[in-house]
């Protein structure tokens, strides 16, 4: 670390000093926290994450260094605003490790903030909710009133639309390991790339879509199955791919979404979203399937849920629909689902590469429908 003064100031005018960690300047965005004890790596690579300030509540950060294997984004993209830990560790001490978090921070670009009381900043946005924050440090420094300003002149995440900004550009294909058995089309709202990993695994090619891809251009790739990706914002802007889902609801194609792909399909059922107070972020979250009694612990990320109750059935066009799944600490959704079997989401990520892996049997659940289509 250099060793220069660095400043975390929140919405409210909170200020925590500490020291700059990775790239030396300003940043801006929503402050969030993450409760994992591992799977940094994953979190900042997420795109789920971009445009938000992380706070990591692990006291040390940093351990086992950089490799080139673990990033969740196309070319280990690091989409966090800003990164704020209390403890970096001094040196990285993995096999895998091909440089430390820092120098891969530098590299980035990545604006962060070390040795503050990252318990009191969690505790505070716990009790007032995620708000706009930045970071500044070096040549970004000013008064507080000033720096303040700064904060509150950037948008808000409510009704930020930021899919298109991290989805790909052009179609791409993950090829499946072995034989293929099923062509799955999957919108790229925000993708993860163990999601096709886990696909390819179970015989499946991928095709993925930019998330401005029309129903023509999912059709005509005649798929057996539809993804809707995990991805970041507010889903009460993603009017199109709401639009392409109920087409494809209307084809009776078998569709499964994860985390910001629930949100699309409970929008494409009828459901409305809300901004949670602070959100679900970490790796340890319970969530009770309704069909089976039976929870798992799971990785999530999202500070928008469906509005519903455990249980609850409704009315849709394309037929009834049952929140399938709620979170056990807090009865958020955590999951929908037509009555019919033919489409299901889940707010969780059953992919989650630095685990838990409880509710990995999703895919082998979306595979089972895709097999019944044929």
């Amino acid at each position: 670390m250099s060793g220069q003064k660095a400043v975390l100031v929140l919405d409210d005018g909170r200020v925590f000093t500490g020291t700059a960690f990775g790239a030396v300047g300003q940043t801006l965005g929503e402050a969030v926290f993450s409760t994992g004890m591992s799977g940094y790596q994953e979190t900042l690579t997420d795109p789920s994450y971009h445009g938000q300030i992380v706070v990591a509540t692990a006291p040390q950060i940093g351990n086992t260094g950089w490799n080139g294997e673990d990033g969740e984004s196309r070319s280990d993209k690091i989409w966090v605003a800003g990164y704020a830990v209390r403890d970096p560790s001094p040196r990285a001490s993995n096999w895998r490790s091909t440089g430390s978090l820092e120098d891969e921070l530098v590299r980035q670009g990545i604006v962060g903030i070390a040795g503050i009381d990252t318990r009191a900043v969690v505790r505070h946005l716990r009790t007032v909710g995620s708000m706009k924050a930045g970071v500044f440090s070096g040549d970004a420094l000013a008064e507080v009133d000033e720096l303040l300003a700064r904060v509150r002149a950037q948008p808000s995440m409510l009704g930020a639309d930021l899919a298109g900004e991290v989805s790909t550009t052009a179609a791409y294909v993950v090829e499946p390991v072995g034989e293929q058995r099923f062509t799955v089309a999957a919108l790229d709202l925000g993708i993860k790339t163990n999601t096709p990993r886990n696909f390819a695994l179970r015989g499946i090619r991928s095709h993925v879509l930019p998330s401005s891809a029309t129903f023509d251009q999912v059709a005509e790739l005649q798929p057996d199955g539809v993804f809707l990706s995990n991805g970041p914002g507010d889903p009460a802007t993603a009017d199109h791919v709401v639009a392409v889902t109920q087409e494809v609801l209307a084809a009776g194609i078998p569709l499964f979404g994860i985390c910001f792909g629930n949100q699309i399909l409970g929008r494409a059922l009828g459901r409305s979203t809300y901004k949670m107070t602070f959100g679900h972020r970490g790796i340890n979250v319970p969530v009770i399937d309704h069909v089976t009694r039976r929870v798992a612990i799971t990785a999530q990320n999202h500070g928008f849920a469906l509005e519903g109750e455990a249980g609850e059935e409704f009315d849709t066009p394309f037929g009834r629909a049952v929140v399938s799944h709620t979170c056990a600490n807090d009865g958020v959704v955590e999951g929908i689902a037509l009555r019919d079997g033919r489409a299901f989401s889940v707010q969780y990520h059953p992919e989650a590469a630095a685990g838990p892996h409880d509710a990995n049997y999703l895919f082998d659940q979306f595979v089972d429908l895709m097999g019944e289509g044929k």
